[in-house]
């Protein structure tokens, strides 16, 4: 087996690993094994590549080291460093925990080993040694790639003393992200068993990603523009915001801004990190023991007789074929754990960016002295629709595409009739529940008098569904693609980008056909027909 450099710098600290009682040569093997076995996995950030020789992660870092120069042009926001500091370790943290999400949720939560190495002698305190370490060594490789090159701006612009806490910095955010992780799913775990377990982790994981979107928002909002300049004022509830407490010891120690609240943060920064860490360690025994509740089965689920989306669906699904077909898609959509784990998050930013850009231009109207209400904010209800390319890009994909033998020997007469139902599914389902519950929030807002702009977005939305789907289309039959191939990398990113510039020439067009006095009307009337000729034609 390979000896792998990490695992040589690591005996270093074999020391402290024997003074807290761990067998040391035996996790030294454990986590020799997990990263043989790593070089086969390919990270979530590289599934478009075609190329499996190699160790996939090390080829990964490199995307890292990219998204580490986003970091640069924060670091020349002046001498503010509560401020600049704040935004820099809030875009780390939000780095760092989506790739906690995306690939090492799936080694947290890992019981597969369970089965060899607790039939051995080995024990309890080596084997959770082993998973820390595993999951650390992969964390700095990321943390490395991605700190290099603003640490080198960092040393060369602000001096040595700014360079010597930003790695301090960084550093305790690991052991915190990682920490934080983990104490998510341990609550979970000691609530819920089986299969509802396994639901509940998918949408902690999704609410994880939107909730790292909407602190970006708290943090700005945290400071108030005073003559252009941001000044940062305490309140009792920052000291829940994590990218505060990392962005203090930077105006206490350079800007020698000694004021209670700082230094209370900067407490914070240097103890959270170490105490989750403790904590992580001192209930893993209780994590572990719990995780064999993944391994568990539900009881049966109860059978519905009939949903609402069903009843939908006997409307718009004129055929009895197409509505077999939309009852199929509706409960692979419902219930395939890893097509919601990575479309669920995009619905869920489709639900927050309207409500954002609303938020950030009542503000400008308040300035302005418009009131929100008369204005056109309405538009914002466009920011829904950016993710219908990647939904519908989506639903070829499935874990459980070997199934795909079905359609092949099922004699299907109209294989539209799947593609139709398959996007009407989606259509009811993911997209039209997010519309309803923003068109609710908008129409309290600016009144009915918008009811015209939101049918002209529903049909422009039904329109780009037609569109990517396309766009995407191969002839291949919907679920029928392994999950690891899905992928938004290369021409697949490009064309979803360009499908979402489509979304903004749909608003703009929107936005000048509302200057002029009843256009809206045929403007609708007009879709309506184009909809419905593009619906018949493009899915035959």
């Amino acid at each position: 087996m390979r000896d792998f450099r990490t695992l040589k710098f690591l005996d270093f600290f074999q020391p402290i690993f024997r003074k807290v009682n761990i067998d040391y040569p035996m996790m030294r093997k454990i986590v020799a094994v997990k990263l043989t076995m790593d070089q086969r996995r390919v990270p979530t950030i590289l599934n478009d590549m075609k190329r499996k020789e190699g160790n996939q992660f090390l080829k990964s870092l490199w995307i890292y080291a990219l998204y580490g120069v986003l970091l640069i042009p924060f670091i020349f926001l002046g001498e503010n460093f509560m401020l600049q500091s704040s935004i820099i370790m809030g875009v780390s943290m939000f780095i760092l925990m989506t790739s906690m999400i995306s690939d090492y949720s799936s080694v947290l939560l890992d019981i597969r080993d369970k089965v060899i190495l607790n039939t051995k002698p080995v024990n309890t305190r080596t084997i959770n040694a082993a998973k820390l370490v595993h999951i650390s060594i992969y964390l700095s490789f990321i943390t490395g790639a991605f700190i290099t090159i603003p640490a080198i701006v960092t040393l060369f612009t602000y001096g040595i003393g700014y360079f010597f806490i930003f790695i301090v910095g960084i550093i305790l955010l690991d052991m915190f992200v990682m920490a934080l992780t983990a104490l998510i799913y341990m609550l979970i775990l000691r609530f819920f068993d089986g299969e509802k377990l396994k639901d509940i982790i998918n949408y902690v994981q999704i609410l994880l990603a939107v909730g790292i979107v909407i602190g970006y928002q708290i943090i700005i909002r945290v400071f108030d523009m005073v003559d252009l300049v941001a000044v940062y004022d305490f309140s009792w509830w920052h000291v829940f915001i994590p990218p505060l407490w990392f962005g203090a010891p930077f105006e206490l120690l350079l800007n020698q801004n000694y004021a209670t609240e700082m230094i209370v943060l900067s407490i914070i920064a240097v103890i959270g990190p170490i105490i989750s860490i403790f904590l992580y360690y001192y209930l893993m025994p209780s994590f572990e023991q719990n995780l064999q509740k993944l391994m568990e089965e539900s009881s049966s689920r109860k059978k519905k007789r009939w949903s609402l989306s069903d009843l939908i669906g006997n409307v718009i699904c004129f055929k009895r074929e197409e509505r077999a077909f939309y009852r199929f898609a509706s409960t692979m959509i419902s219930r395939e754990r890893d097509f919601k784990l990575k479309v669920y998050p995009s619905l869920g930013m489709s639900f927050i960016f309207p409500i954002i850009f609303l938020y950030n231009n009542m503000e400008l109207q308040e300035i302005t002295g418009t009131p929100l209400s008369q204005g056109r904010s309405y538009l914002t209800l466009y920011f829904a629709n950016i993710i219908i390319g990647t939904v519908v890009y989506m639903l070829q994909f499935s874990s459980k595409y070997k199934g795909a033998w079905v359609f092949y020997t099922t004699p299907i007469q109209d294989n539209s009739a799947l593609y139709r139902a398959t996007l009407k599914a989606f259509f009811v389902k993911l997209y039209l529940p997010v519309l309803l519950v923003l068109s609710v929030v908008y129409i309290w807002i600016f009144s009915f008098r918008i009811l015209p702009d939101i049918l002209v977005i529903l049909v422009t939305s039904l329109l780009q569904v037609v569109i990517a789907h396309k766009v995407f289309n191969k002839g291949k039959f919907p679920f029928t693609e392994p999950m690891d191939s899905a992928n938004q990398g290369g021409g697949t990113a490009g064309i979803i980008i360009a499908l979402m510039l489509i979304v903004g020439v749909f608003a703009l067009i929107h936005f000048i056909i509302s200057v002029i006095p009843f256009a809206i009307y045929i403007y609708l009337v007009i879709l309506i027909v184009l909809t419905a000729v593009l619906w018949k034609v493009l899915l035959k």
